[in-house]
């Protein structure tokens, strides 16, 4: 079963390439997201890594967390669940108005 680790502390030069490259060394990668700004479509200096195994997974975090990249020390360890976001005005009906 696939597993979906967060990397940190990235420089905003990483690409998706330097990831795989990485990344892969431990086992297959199934996917890659470079998390970017949506307004300047720059990197936020993460990204969301998907390992094809847990073994895999483990085997990134136990070589790759604390690991240096472009200069940067990497966190690397398991994606938690994505939080429901409320929306930016304090959450409620937008037809109070």
């Amino acid at each position: 079963m696939a597993k979906k680790l967060y990397v940190g502390n990235l420089s905003y030069n990483t690409t998706k390439e330097q990831l795989h490259t990485v990344f892969s060394k431990m086992g297959d990668v199934t996917d890659i997201a470079i998390i970017t700004d949506r307004d300047t479509g720059r990197s936020k200096g993460f990204a969301f890594v998907e390992m094809a195994s847990e073994d895999a997974a483990q085997e990134a975090i136990k070589r790759l967390n604390g690991s240096q990249l472009d200069d940067r020390t990497l966190t690397v360890n398991e994606a938690r669940p994505r939080e429901e976001r409320s929306n930016s005005y304090g959450g409620g009906r937008r037809d109070r108005y």
